[in-house]
């Protein structure tokens, strides 16, 4: 095998060692992605079923509220 043989094997070499890098980069960087995705979607939830738990709450004291004008309209 020649010298020019040689450095074109390198080179091959070399450039399928960068494609493989970059791809793995990507792959990180996509997996990061997600994470940050994953994150925000559990802070959603967690946002809505405090707005919901918030919503029954005061669903359940306007309900007493609603008890005790009634009480009162029949004292009256």
């Amino acid at each position: 095998m020649g010298i020019k043989d040689e450095m074109q094997n390198k080179a091959q070499k070399a450039k399928q060692k960068a494609e493989q890098t970059k791809q793995q980069a990507q792959q990180k960087g996509q997996q990061a992605q997600q994470k940050v995705q994953q994150g925000q979607q559990k802070g959603q939830q967690k946002s809505q079923q405090e707005q919901e738990r918030l919503r029954q709450q005061q669903q359940g004291r306007q309900g007493s509220i609603d008890d005790i004008q009634d009480d009162l309209d029949d004292r009256l």
